[in-house]
């Protein structure tokens, strides 16, 4: 059967809970890793270079960025962000599966790069619970939230460049079934295609 990993591009408005999902998802499935971003911004306090993130130099970052050395990359209030592309590489190819957890633009430059990605939008249960949800917070502006809002709007227009969709009503659920989808991937003929045919059609 197919021994390559699986690249889970996983996207969703702010307040959906896709973090909180995704860290459930990794304790229950120790093969699985989620991918470690660069930054050229300074570490905050407690932050520890390659765990929280890769801390890499602009020159370097650049660099990188000539040498086609990520997966996506975007700048946010003046630092660069982005996934490297060789360290996931190297996991898939050790047959694990790894976890892309980003916004929609990053996920469409991925889906460019390496479009066998399995593409997964975490959805709210409703619009109401996912505005329940950013006020539940306690953390941000009215108009903070108003412009979470209307960005998922915006983002949900993107839906049809994904192969999934995940509705976060439990995190439980949510859970269940990313296992569910990463299951049936890993079933699908396309990916075990010439385990198939050099075992059972010779």
């Amino acid at each position: 059967m197919s021994k390559k990993g699986l690249l889970l591009v996983i996207s969703g408005p702010s307040g959906v809970g896709k973090g909180t999902v995704c860290g459930e998802y990794l304790k229950l499935h120790p093969e699985c890793s989620l991918s470690v971003s660069a930054t050229t911004r300074s570490p905050r306090e407690g932050e520890v270079d390659g765990v929280n993130y890769h801390f890499l130099t602009q020159e370097d970052f650049k660099e990188r960025i000539a040498q086609d050395g990520f997966l996506e990359h975007a700048i946010f209030c003046e630092n660069y962000y982005g996934t490297p592309k060789d360290a996931v590489m190297k996991m898939l190819d050790e047959g694990k599966d790894v976890i892309l957890e980003i916004e929609v633009q990053g996920a469409l430059q991925v889906r460019s790069h390496y479009p066998e990605g399995v593409f997964i939008f975490v959805l709210p249960p409703s619009m109401e619970e996912l505005e329940n949800r950013l006020r539940g917070r306690g953390t941000e502006t009215e108009e903070v939230i108003a412009k979470r809002l209307d960005r998922a709007k915006a983002e949900f227009k993107f839906i049809e460049k994904y192969n999934y969709v995940l509705t976060n009503d439990t995190v439980e659920n949510a859970v269940e079934r990313l296992g569910a989808i990463v299951n049936a991937e890993k079933c699908l003929l396309s990916r075990n295609y010439s385990y198939v045919k050099d075992e059972f059609i010779k």
